[in-house]
């Protein structure tokens, strides 16, 4: 792209604080958009800038976030305006800030916050204004075929869940009167088919080891992938927490945090055994197909259950005993698997998606080096 004049951010762009809070709007309504740190609040009768403008959440979980605003629009206190003069263009400067990662400039132990004062002598390139822009409709282009991608995804995991109520009913209701059972009379024969993780004071991490046995925690359930992570124990440490070790088609679940969310030990799993924050239950075969348990225990209905059971207050808490206790309707083994069988064609397209997926991903963050370095 050639050698671009390298300028402060502030000499092209100016910062300031807003000073209106979400309290201060009371029955405020009008024809201009407010914004806050998690997007669009309501609609008032003022505005704050004229054209579009970048905002940066300031201080919260949130903090260096950038966002593209619309012209005649606000935010509110924990957010603030980035303004750009008329030598850079308000796209190409939230894909520069983008590239800046705002957060490291938070200052504050207590409250960490960050404002233009603390990145504006940061250097940024200054192509000029129709390179900007150009560059900018390129990755403007790039993300919104990654959006798209993403909704696909998205859609096929509805459809799954669809399909589940439409050939199973709502499983808390259990409108269809299937026979019921509680999950620990669904489990395998053996005393570990029911299993929490061990004591943390078993598994810390000094006895942690490069290779060897590897250790499933809620990493891998969270992003939903069994080959994720590098924790391992040794064979010795194995053997004395072999109560806990997986095989292939367990499910395990995680224990805090998560609702809803699980993971199928695939058939080409890593010999180890689950962490703390995890159980894991061997279904008996006979009984449930783990792909139909996937799907009733990630159901809207019983997370709803979950979350009304739960204890730990602010923290989503499971425990052993709570799951095993699940009431699960059981349809016929037959009819499970033929919901598993079209899991498995919907996994395969969004397989090939998510590949697409990737690719756009990587292509993105390349371009994003390319122009910003």
């Amino acid at each position: 792209m050639g050698k671009w004049e390298m300028v402060r951010l502030g000499d092209v762009c100016s910062g300031t604080v807003t000073n209106i809070a979400q309290k201060d709007l009371g029955d405020n309504n009008g024809d201009f958009p407010i914004y806050g740190a998690s997007g669009f609040i309501k609609n008032v009768d003022f505005y704050k800038q004229e054209n579009p403008y970048i905002a940066v959440v300031k201080d919260g979980s949130g903090i260096g976030r950038v966002s593209r605003m619309p012209a005649q629009s606000s935010v509110i206190g924990t957010m603030q305006y980035v303004l750009p003069g008329k030598s850079i263009d308000a796209d190409f400067l939230y894909y520069v800030m983008i590239q800046m990662r705002l957060a490291r400039f938070y200052t504050g132990a207590t409250i960490p916050h960050i404002y233009f004062k603390d990145y504006k002598k940061e250097f940024i390139p200054l192509p000029p204004l129709p390179v900007q822009r150009k560059i900018a409709d390129t990755l403007d282009q790039v993300n919104s075929l990654i959006e798209t991608r993403k909704k696909q995804i998205e859609k096929l995991d509805l459809l799954v869940k669809s399909q589940f109520i439409e050939i199973f009913g709502d499983p808390v209701t259990n409108p269809k009167g299937w026979e019921v059972s509680c999950i620990e009379d669904t489990v395998a024969d053996g005393k570990n088919a029911l299993k929490a993780g061990p004591f943390g004071s078993s598994l810390k991490k000094e006895y942690y080891v490069k290779s060897g046995y590897k250790i499933y925690g809620q990493e891998q359930v969270i992003r939903g992938d069994a080959t994720y992570g590098d924790y391992y124990i040794d064979e010795e440490k194995y053997r004395s927490l072999q109560s806990c070790a997986v095989q292939a088609n367990d499910v395990l679940i995680s224990l805090v945090g998560t609702y809803g969310k699980l993971l199928i030990i695939p058939e080409d799993y890593e010999p180890g055994i689950i962490n703390p924050r995890l159980m894991k239950i061997t279904f008996n075969p006979l009984k449930i197909n783990t792909t139909y348990f996937s799907s009733f225990f990630g159901s809207d209905s019983m997370i709803q259950r979950l979350s009304e059971n739960s204890h730990g207050g602010t923290m989503d808490i499971l425990n052993l005993r709570m799951v095993k206790k699940i009431i699960i309707p059981l349809p016929p083994l037959d009819l499970q698997n033929q919901f598993a069988a079209f899991v498995e064609r919907v996994e395969v397209q969004k397989a090939r998606m998510k590949q697409g997926l990737d690719k756009l991903e990587v292509m993105y963050k390349a371009l994003m080096q390319e122009y910003f370095g």
